[in-house]
């Protein structure tokens, strides 16, 4: 799986960067008029860095912008499964105002590239000054965007990306001792029970015992705990439960079906039920309001 990049600085990522261009880029879209949202021109970019996308859709406060080699029907289909996250029983209430509100403060957008480490991202934060503390930021690529999913290979990574922001910029804020990216929170414990132990830093080796054993050791422990959130509500959500998908995700996460969240991991289980939160009960599907 795909490291998440919270508080993305790209530049960091791939080591060095183009100049992002002066002026934000262009370039041709169009709405098929049956979504809810509408894509725009990225015209007013709030910043250099954003300069290299050139369209972007609003959700709910939340801006999701994209490059020219992204398409509008990926565009879009992950602007959907944002606003499904948000508005999970699709009423045009947010479930939960606190956790977008916060998003809001934050400046939370997802960042959408063709491909991981194309010259625009490589372009897209050298701006001449350290965004990280103003905005949070998650990326995802066309090349893993797949709108027509129908719990097959390969997965829809949307439904990941999406989500890690909302948990690190929404959830783990608005309610830290439940849902804090450190140790001591709610739902960093119920990790540490899951991994077989409170591990700083990646062991060398994982109980045979655990559950979880993410393996990347670029994620470090807030990292870990988002991993954790996203794998178990998407078991819960149905998300991981088809044909192969364990022998795909098992050297990861094995409690990938709702019963075996419930029966392996009775701790996350409880958190993530606990309605106090209105947290997402269905799978997204990427037509929200449709």
């Amino acid at each position: 799986m795909k490291k998440a990049s919270f508080l993305l600085s790209l530049c960091f990522i791939v080591g060095s960067c183009a100049k992002a261009p002066k002026t934000p880029s262009t370039c041709d879209f169009t709405n098929s008029g049956n979504d809810y949202f509408t894509i725009v021109s990225n015209d007013d970019s709030p910043e250099r860095a954003f300069n290299v996308f050139c369209k972007k859709v609003n959700v709910f406060g939340i801006m999701l912008y994209a490059t020219s080699t992204v398409s509008d029907q990926d565009l879009l289909h992950a602007a959907n499964v944002m606003a499904q996250y948000l508005d999970n029983d699709e009423d045009s209430i947010i479930d939960n105002p606190l956790v977008l509100d916060k998003m809001i403060e934050n400046q939370s957008s997802m960042v959408l590239f063709g491909t991981e480490n194309s010259k625009d991202q490589r372009a897209a934060f050298n701006s001449g000054r350290n965004i990280e503390d103003q905005y949070k930021l998650q990326d995802l690529y066309g090349s893993e965007i797949y709108p027509n999913w129908n719990y097959d290979a390969p997965f829809d990574a949307t439904f990941e990306e999406v989500l890690h922001l909302i948990t690190h910029s929404g959830y783990s804020q608005v309610y830290p001792s439940i849902f804090g990216e450190q140790q001591g929170s709610e739902i960093a414990n119920a990790m540490d029970l899951a991994r077989g132990g409170q591990y700083t830093s990646i062991p060398s080796s994982y109980s045979s015992d655990a559950w979880y054993s993410y393996d990347d050791r670029t994620c470090e422990y807030d990292c870990q705990v988002t991993e954790y959130f996203y794998w178990a509500l998407t078991s819960l959500l149905g998300a991981q439960d088809y044909p192969g998908r364990l022998d795909k995700i098992g050297h990861e996460w094995k409690a990938n079906t709702p019963a075996l969240v419930q029966s392996m991991d009775p701790a996350v289980y409880a958190i993530l039920t606990d309605t106090t939160y209105s947290l997402p009960t269905v799978l997204p599907d990427g037509s929200y309001m449709r």
